[in-house]
């Protein structure tokens, strides 16, 4: 889009929409009166999303097929916005996963699409959308972070805290240097959320052991989120017991706090 663009309606891109805390952005931004750029690998969920969401609000959505694990796959999803003559006026870095293995377990090019999905990507489609975002003088960027953020590195998950906690300095670097521009930027750092991601990670054992009350849906996230970033809010933990996990994440000394993580972990150890 331009400053003149036709379109009556903001564009929202979302990329990892096709489930999950995605799926819910989407149908929040719909909600919202905004047409929607739909980034996942499977079409046919993007597809039918966004014929859903289309049909319901009465916004134009449309899929992006795309694997956000491949060299330069932002430029693709950009050029394929350009393309229908618009651009992002609000970035949802969802996408990801998780690797619950051991580093050495796992083949090096594995690891590198964790970074390139996760990292990679979602700087670059931030770093694409920025500038149109700027000339129009708003727009808004939320990555979504974990609450893993908070803690320090463990045996297994090699790369997820710190990949995360990357994307917390980013935001606040991005809205440090934005402060000003009319674009507001968000980072929400969310913990057990029910949603397929807890199967694909490997934590949906220890979610089945936990108090229901320690659990969101993918809803209360997005909903919290998004309420923070409207009010410019940068680092959001949605719940107040991911609040005081959090807290007690960073509070507690990492010689006491190390050896209890590491114990829950012992199943990646070298040594097993």
């Amino acid at each position: 889009m331009t400053p003149t663009d036709p379109h009556p309606r903001p564009l929202a891109l979302i990329t990892g929409a096709s489930a999950g805390i995605g799926a819910a952005f989407a149908r929040a931004y719909a909600a919202r009166g905004c047409d929607l750029a739909l980034v996942a690998r499977r079409a046919d969920r993007l597809e039918a999303l966004a014929a859903e969401l289309a049909a319901a609000h009465g916004i134009e959505a449309f899929a992006v097929p795309a694997d956000l694990a491949a060299y330069e796959a932002h430029v693709g999803v950009l050029r394929a916005v350009a393309d229908r003559g618009r651009a992002v006026d609000a970035l949802v870095n969802n996408a990801g996963f998780s690797i619950a293995q051991s580093f050495m377990g796992v083949p090096w090019d594995r690891q590198r699409d964790f970074l390139m999905t996760l990292v990679v990507n979602a700087c670059g489609l931030a770093h694409g959308a920025i500038p149109g975002m700027a000339v129009r003088g708003r727009g808004s960027i939320v990555n979504v972070g974990s609450l893993a953020a908070f803690a320090p590195g463990v045996a297994g998950h090699s790369l997820y805290p710190g990949a995360k906690s990357l994307m917390v300095s980013f935001s606040q670097s991005l809205a440090a240097e934005l402060k000003g521009s009319g674009i507001r930027v968000t980072v929400t750092c969310p913990g057990f959320t029910l949603t397929e991601f807890a199967v694909a990670n490997g934590t949906k054992a220890v979610m089945d052991e936990a108090p229901r009350r320690f659990f969101q849906t993918a809803e209360q996230v997005v909903a919290q989120t998004l309420a923070a970033n409207d009010r410019g809010q940068v680092v959001v933990i949605p719940g107040t017991h991911n609040r005081i996990a959090a807290a007690v994440l960073r509070g507690l000394p990492q010689a006491l706090l190390i050896p209890i993580l590491n114990r829950a972990s012992a199943k990646y150890h070298l040594s097993t």
